[in-house]
């Protein structure tokens, strides 16, 4: 008998998020062996919840616009599940819910850790013996996903901060001579480089901006990065910077961890931008502006 699908949606949202979604619910309406799609309202909380929203009564006029709808259709979450043996409660209720309404397949939208939820529910749905199909369906802009070549939403983030970083650039460019001479833009990338890597996109030479790229692979030697802004401050009249969130200094400590904790556990970065600024104000003089793109 076909079994029904419980999608939903994790984790910061994205360009593509909902037209992941769209191709979800499109293709399982043309399979045979599938019965309904259910949504989860923000995410596995709504199946922790048992809010369940049932797609089929949607159009094919509205399931297609999901293609180019913004945010969350379904309503998002940040919300990890703990180890079974921590919160046994929890997956219970999960299979409970499932259970009740014939889910055979759990779909998850999202980034690493939405991955590891999907395979801790796969896992405890065996024991309980109601095995559930779990599948990881990445969205996120990091684009450092095992075993994926390019993940969905890097093209987004990749063109929005090679925009700003060109944009920015050029309106240093026009104040420098008298004002801001250097420019910080923080872009996300705790463990890897390619969000920042994408500034460099929209740069015609050497000479435009990014001047300096700062990757969380490559350890920050503060001495030889004082040096470069100077030396192109001196060479081009104005610096930009973008630096990655995730950009440590030789003992591997992040340079701006704050001390707290996200909702998964990692550590919570309190700002590389303003960290560099006022480094940058405070050893060579020059005056700095800095920018988050989130």
């Amino acid at each position: 008998m076909a079994r029904n699908i419980f999608y939903a949606q994790s984790g910061g949202v994205t360009a593509v998020i909902n037209a992941t979604a769209c191709g979800v619910i499109e293709t399982a309406r043309n399979e045979p062996r599938v019965g309904k799609v259910f949504a989860g309202r923000n995410g596995i909380i709504g199946a922790l919840r048992e809010e369940l929203i049932d797609t089929s009564f949607e159009s094919e006029n509205t399931i297609r616009g999901l293609r180019s709808t913004p945010s969350g259709a379904f309503g998002s979450c940040r919300y990890k599940l703990k180890s079974i043996k921590e919160s046994r409660e929890e997956y219970e209720r999960l299979v409970a819910v499932f259970q009740a309404h014939d889910i055979g397949y759990f779909l998850y939208n999202g980034g690493g850790d939405s991955q590891d939820t999907a395979h801790k529910v796969s896992q405890f749905s065996l024991e309980m013996g109601f095995p559930v199909t779990c599948i990881g369906i990445p969205k996120t802009v990091d684009n450092d996903l095992p075993v994926t070549d390019c993940c969905p939403g890097f093209g987004a983030v990749a063109k929005f901060v090679a925009i700003s970083t060109m944009e920015a650039g050029l309106d240093v460019a026009s104040m420098a001579e008298s004002s801001t001479k250097v420019f910080v833009l923080e872009v996300m990338g705790r463990h890897a480089g390619w969000i920042a890597a994408s500034s460099a996109l929209a740069s015609k030479s050497r000479k435009n901006p990014p001047h300096i790229i700062l990757f969380p692979e490559i350890v920050f030697d503060e001495k030889k990065f004082l040096k470069n802004v100077k030396d192109i401050v001196s060479k081009e009249g104005y610096c930009v910077i973008v630096a990655s969130e995730g950009t440590k200094n030789k003992k591997g400590k992040f340079l701006a961890e704050s001390g707290n904790k996200d909702a998964f556990g990692h550590a919570q970065l309190g700002g590389v931008a303003p960290y560099l600024s006022e480094l940058i104000k405070s050893k060579k003089g020059f005056k700095c502006h800095w920018a988050v793109a989130d």
